[in-house]
């Protein structure tokens, strides 16, 4: 008879273990994190050359998570750039390298993985400028009537500076979103710093490809829609609390 109770009671506490193990399993769900590489490419740059005259360039886009929140992240391109302003017809030609950082900021649900991020980027482009064209005003026309006038005229160019060079750096803002398995669309906006660049003599770098104009002195802005595609390499999981 005490053998009977005693197995009894083992039999009791090994399904009460059970059970609570069952428990601590629906109360704890385990949240799997990847970690991998993102690589795409920036759609406006692609689609501006269908809708802007004597425009061509393209950005690639890549960021590697290394923590929870922070990510690796750079940006790639080149850009070709003919600009007809009201006095000057110039192009730009050259190419820019973006690395920095992104720091999420989005608490993600089980197994989302997208990101409303801010980061930093250290850039620098080396390129070339060719003025094509300029206009200047000739003061010595006079009309029939004896009043003088200014006549604009076009001076025909055609002088290339090239080994220009620029550092920057940009403050970025943007967010990542999941819509297909491992398919990101994104969007960021850039405020930039211009730190150093080598000016052409006789002429000035009115755009450079990554900066975009710089007419506003040494501050510039910028944003991009990228689509982009996860390739995870490791995951980790963890326990997360049932609220």
């Amino acid at each position: 008879m005490c053998k009977f109770i005693i197995n009894l009671c083992a039999l009791f506490f090994a399904v009460a273990a059970s059970a609570q193990t069952a428990n601590d399993s629906i109360a704890t769900p385990v949240q799997t994190e990847r970690y991998g590489i993102r690589v795409g490419a920036d759609l406006h740059r692609l689609s501006k050359g269908f809708y802007t005259d004597d425009y061509r360039g393209l950005e690639l886009v890549a960021d590697y998570r290394i923590t929870k929140k922070i990510y690796i992240a750079g940006e790639i391109g080149n850009e070709d750039y003919t600009i007809d302003d009201r006095q000057l017809n110039f192009t730009t030609n050259g190419s820019y390298l973006k690395i920095g950082f992104d720091y999420n900021a989005y608490e993600n649900w089980l197994d989302m993985e997208n990101m409303i991020y801010a980061g930093m980027r250290y850039s620098f482009a080396s390129f070339s400028q060719t003025l094509n064209s300029y206009t200047i005003y000739d003061n010595r026309v006079i009309d029939a009537n004896g009043i003088r006038y200014l006549d604009p005229v076009t001076v025909e160019s055609g002088t290339e500076y090239s080994g220009l060079t620029a550092h920057w750096v940009e403050v970025v803002g943007g967010i990542k979103a999941e819509v297909f398995d491992n398919l990101f669309l994104g969007f960021s906006l850039r405020l930039n710093y211009m730190i150093t660049d080598t000016k052409p003599d006789n002429f000035d770098n009115l755009y450079i490809p990554g900066f975009n104009k710089t007419y506003i002195g040494k501050f510039g802005a910028g944003f991009n829609y990228s689509i982009s595609y996860f390739i995870p390499f490791y995951k980790k999981t963890k326990k997360t609390e049932d609220n």
